[in-house]
C-alpha cells in the first residue's frame, strides 16, 4: 500500500497537465501512486495521461466515458486509490519540490491525523507565485493533533480540497464524497473538518495554485453559479444528520451569507438579467438557515441585511456609491501627491540657490536599502578619518534601524532629503540618486559601484534586449556625467567602467571599501557570526548566492536546495542568499537556525529543513561571507569579493548558454574560474562531498584568480578613498596608505579551515628520542 494517492482530475488542461504530473512524479518522497482521471476531456489530456502511465508504473490512468464534472472525477479517483492518505491536485496546479516529503514528515510527527492542512501559493497567468495571506491558522505551535473546536480559526483558510491531505480510512468511515456541480468543495471541506477527530497543520507552501487568465470555472459567466445554493443544502443536511455538530450552525450560516454575497458581487460570474433572481433566492436561504449567533461588525451586518431583505436595487446603489467613493478618494490622493511633489521640487530649487555645506556628506546604496556595501564602508571611514564631515544616510523607513549612531537617516522624497542633496558637498552612492538631482559646482559625487563586472553592463546592454530592453541609455549617460570619481578593484574593472560608462570622471583603483572587513575580521568575529545565524561549529557552511536571471520570468532557482542539503548530508548547511532584485527567499520552506545535535529522522532520510537557512534578509552579505566556509555561486560578482578571503569557491554553470545569450559575460568564467566548476547539480554534489572544493587544484585556481582581480583589497581601500577625495592626499608621499601585497595579507580563515588545521596538528606524532637544540652555521 503506497503512503499517498495523489488524485488528479483533468479536463481541458492539456497545456498545464505535463507540469502538474511531473511535479508529482519528481517528488523526493517516492512512495506514492498517481491516479490521473481523464474526465472525457476533448483535448489531449487523455493521451498525456496514457503517456505518463506507460513510462511510470506508479501512474494509474482512469478514463471516464462521459464528462461528469470535477466532483465525479475526484470520486472516480478515490474509488481506485489504494494509498494511506489522499492528496487532491487539480490538473493545472503543481506540487512544490519536496512537498510530499514535508507532508509525510508532519503526518508522522503528529501521530497520523485524519486531516493535515498545509499552505499554498497562488500563481497568476504570468507564473509569479504569491503566498496566501491567511497563514496564521497554519501555525505549528501548540499541541497537535487537535480538533476543529480547539482552533476554529482554521475555517479562515481557503475552503478547497487541494490544500489538505486526508487519511483514506477516515474518508471511507465518514462516507465522504464530492457532489456534482460548481462549488463542490463546500459540502466536502466543511464536513471533513467538522468530522475529523484529529487535525494537524503544516506551515509550508506545498501547492502552487494556478489562476489562469481565462478558462477557470470561477471566471465563467453562467447560471451554474446558482449551484452554490444546492451545495449549502447538502452542507446543512450533513449538520442535520449530526446533532452533535449543531453548535457550528451559526458559524456556517455566516459563512454561507458571505459566500453568497461574494458570488453576487464578483463581476463576470452571474449572467446579466439574473442577478435579482440570485439575490431573491439568497433571501430565501437566509431565512431557511438563519440561526442566532455572535454579533456582527457594521459591514458584515449591512451585507447580511441586504441579503435578508433581498434589496437588489439598494445593493446596486450601495456598490455604485462605494465605487464612486473609492474613485473620488483615489483622485484626491493623486492630486495631493502631485501637489506635494511640486512643492518639494520648488523647495529643492530654492535650496539650490543657498551655499553648499562643505562639512556635509550624503550616502545611499541599492535604491534606498539599508546601510551597507561600498557606501556603508565609506560612511564609516568618513566618520573615522574625516570626523569634521557630518554624514547622512538615505534609506526607506523600514531600513532606518540599520543606520549607525551619529549618522542622520533620511527618507527619500522628503524635504530633508532634497535639502541634503542640494546643499551637501559630498554625494556617495553605488547606484544613481534621483534622476532630478542637479549636480552643483563644487559638489563631489563618488560612484562606488557594487561589484567587479562579469556580466555585461552599461552601454553594452544596448545589444542585449533581454537585459537592457527597458533601459533609457540617454538618461544613463546623463547620470554618468554627474560622477566625479568611480571606484575600481582591479584593472579589468577600470577598463570596463570607462568603456561602458564613458565620462569625465576619475577612476580610483583603490579596491572596494566593502571588502576591508575581510582583512580585519578575527576568528572571534567568525564564531560570533556563525552563532548568530545558528550554524554549528562542526558543519561546513555553504553560502549559496546566485545572480539575477534576465531571461527568466520568475527567479525561482533551478537548484533544489532542500534536495541538495539532503544529498550533502548532516556535515553541510546551506545559507541561501537571494539576489536583491528578487522578492522572497530562494526556498519554499521556512527554515530557522540550525540546531546542534543529530538531524531528526524522517520518512525519507534525515531532515534537511534545519540545514537550509534563508539569509536573504540579512543586512550584510560581507558578514555572511565571513560566516561561511565555501561560496557556491554562478555568475555573481560576489565571487570577486569572496576571493579576498582566500576561501574555496564553487561555480554552478548549468545554464551558461542561456545566460550568455540573454546577458553576456566579459570572459568565460569556466575557462579561468576561481575554483571547481560544476555543470550539473549531480556534479556539484560530487564536488562538495568528494572534497574537490578544497583540493589543491581549487587552491591553484583561486590563487590565480586573486592575483588577477584582488590586487588592491588589502583592508585600507575606504581609508585611501577618504584621504584622496576629502583630505587631498593623492599619493604615498602625501600620506596615502601603500597597498599591502597579496603575499602579506592574512585574511581570517574559515571555521572549517581552522578546524582542519588543528586536526592536522593534532595527528602529527612527536619526534622519537630526546629532543635537542643545536646551532647551525
Amino acid at each position: 500500500m503506497p503512503r499517498f494517492s495523489v488524485i488528479v482530475p483533468a479536463y481541458r488542461v492539456q497545456a498545464y497537465l505535463h507540469e502538474c504530473l511531473e511535479s508529482v512524479l519528481s517528488q523526493s518522497f517516492m512512495d506514492l501512486e498517481l491516479v490521473a482521471v481523464d474526465d472525457c476531456s476533448p483535448d489531449a489530456c487523455g493521451e498525456i495521461i496514457d503517456e505518463f502511465a506507460a513510462r511510470d508504473p506508479r501512474v494509474r490512468a482512469v478514463h471516464l466515458s462521459g464528462n461528469q464534472g470535477l466532483g465525479a472525477a475526484r470520486n472516480a479517483g478515490m474509488a481506485r486509490a489504494g494509498g494511506e492518505y489522499l492528496v487532491f491536485l487539480d490538473g493545472d496546479d503543481t506540487l512544490t519540490p519536496d512537498a510530499l516529503w514535508a507532508i509525510a514528515a508532519r503526518l508522522k510527527e503528529t501521530g497520523e491525523p485524519d486531516v493535515l492542512v498545509h499552505g499554498f501559493a497562488r500563481t497568476d497567468w504570468t507564473g509569479r507565485p504569491v503566498p496566501d495571506q491567511v497563514t496564521a491558522p497554519l501555525s505549528q505551535d501548540g499541541p497537535a493533533p487537535f480538533r476543529l473546536a480547539d482552533r476554529p480559526e482554521l475555517l479562515r483558510v481557503l475552503m478547497v480540497a487541494w490544500n489538505k491531505t486526508y487519511r483514506r480510512d477516515f474518508v471511507r468511515r465518514e462516507g465522504l464524497a464530492f457532489p456534482d456541480g460548481y462549488y463542490e468543495d463546500t459540502p466536502w471541506t466543511y464536513p471533513v473538518l467538522l468530522a475529523a477527530e484529529s487535525i494537524a497543520t503544516l506551515d509550508r507552501v506545498c501547492v502552487h495554485y494556478r489562476q489562469r487568465r481565462q478558462g477557470s470555472i470561477l471566471g465563467t459567466t453562467t447560471r451554474r453559479h446558482f449551484d452554490v445554493f444546492t451545495q449549502y443544502d447538502r452542507l446543512f443536511a450533513f449538520l442535520d444528520r449530526r446533532p452533535e455538530l449543531a453548535c457550528w450552525r451559526p458559524v456556517l450560516f455566516r459563512r454561507m451569507v458571505d459566500h453568497l454575497t461574494t458570488v453576487f458581487t464578483r463581476p463576470g460570474r452571474l449572467p446579466r438579467g439574473c442577478r435579482a433572481e440570485f439575490l431573491r433566492r439568497a433571501r430565501t436561504y437566509y431565512r431557511r438557515y438563519r440561526c442566532p449567533g455572535a454579533r456582527l461588525a457594521l459591514r458584515p451586518r449591512l451585507r447580511h441585511a441586504l441579503v435578508r431583505f433581498g434589496l437588489h436595487r439598494t445593493f446596486r446603489l450601495l456598490r455604485l456609491a462605494m465605487t464612486l467613493r473609492r474613485r473620488t478618494a483615489k483622485a484626491a490622493v493623486t492630486s495631493l501627491r502631485a501637489l506635494r511633489a511640486a512643492l518639494l521640487q520648488a523647495h529643492y530649487r530654492l535650496q539650490l540657490c543657498l551655499p553648499l555645506r562643505a562639512d556635509r556628506a550624503v550616502f545611499a546604496a541599492y535604491w534606498g536599502r539599508g546601510h551597507g556595501c561600498n557606501p556603508g564602508a565609506l560612511e564609516a571611514a568618513f566618520r573615522e578619518f574625516a570626523p569634521h564631515i557630518r554624514t547622512a544616510w538615505v534609506a526607506r523607513p523600514g531600513h532606518h534601524h540599520a543606520t549607525p549612531a551619529g549618522t542622520r537617516p533620511l527618507t527619500p522624497g522628503t524635504a530633508a532629503y532634497w535639502t541634503a542633496l542640494a546643499r551637501s558637498k559630498y554625494l556617495v552612492n553605488n547606484v544613481n540618486f534621483d534622476r532630478r538631482l542637479v549636480k552643483r559646482r563644487g559638489q563631489v559625487f563618488v560612484q562606488t559601484q557594487h561589484g567587479t563586472p562579469l556580466k555585461h553592463m552599461g552601454l553594452d546592454l544596448q545589444e542585449r534586449p533581454a537585459a537592457g530592453g527597458g533601459m533609457d541609455f540617454a538618461d544613463l549617460l546623463r547620470g554618468v556625467d554627474k560622477w566625479d570619481y568611480v571606484l575600481s578593484a582591479n584593472r579589468h574593472t577600470t577598463l570596463t567602467w570607462e568603456r561602458v560608462y564613458p565620462g569625465r570622471y576619475i577612476t580610483l583603483e583603490y579596491g572596494y571599501p566593502r571588502n576591508d572587513v575581510f582583512q580585519r575580521a578575527t576568528s572571534v568575529d567568525v564564531a560570533a557570526l556563525r552563532a548568530a545565524l545558528g550554524v554549528p561549529d562542526d558543519v561546513v557552511a555553504v553560502l549559496y548566492a546566485p545572480t539575477h536571471r534576465d531571461y527568466r520570468r520568475t527567479q525561482r532557482p533551478a537548484l533544489d536546495l532542500e534536495r541538495l542539503a539532503r544529498r550533502l548530508g548532516p556535515r553541510f548547511v546551506v545559507l541561501a542568499r537571494a539576489h536583491y532584485f528578487q522578492d522572497g527567499p530562494l526556498t519554499t520552506a521556512r527554515h530557522g537556525p540550525v540546531e546542534d545535535g543529530p538531524a531528526r529522522d524522517t520518512p525519507d532520510g534525515p531532515a534537511p529543513g534545519g540545514r537550509v537557512i534563508d539569509v536573504s534578509a540579512h543586512p550584510s552579505v560581507e558578514a555572511l561571507c565571513l560566516a561561511s566556509d565555501v561560496l557556491l555561486t554562478d555568475y555573481s560578482s560576489i565571487m570577486f569579493d569572496y576571493a579576498n578571503l582566500d576561501r574555496p569557491i564553487v561555480l554552478l554553470t548549468d545554464d551558461r548558454e542561456a545566460y550568455e545569450a540573454a546577458r553576456g559575460t566579459y570572459f568565460d568564467v569556466r575557462a579561468r574560474p576561481p575554483g571547481a566548476v560544476a555543470r550539473t547539480p549531480d556534479e556539484l554534489v560530487d564536488i562538495l562531498t568528494g572534497g574537490h572544493w578544497r583540493g589543491s587544484r581549487s587552491a591553484q585556481l583561486r590563487a590565480a584568480f586573486r592575483a588577477r582581480f584582488c590586487p588592491y583589497d588589502d583592508g585600507r581601500a575606504a581609508e585611501r578613498v577618504v584621504r584622496h577625495v576629502v583630505l587631498g592626499q593623492s599619493d604615498e608621499a602625501a600620506g596615502l596608505p601603500p597597498v599591502v601585497p597579496l603575499a602579506e595579507r592574512h585574511p581570517v580563515p574559515s571555521r572549517a579551515a581552522a578546524d582542519r588545521a588543528r586536526s592536522r596538528l593534532a595527528t602529527v606524532p612527536p619526534p622519537a628520542g630526546p629532543q635537542t637544540v643545536t646551532e647551525s652555521h
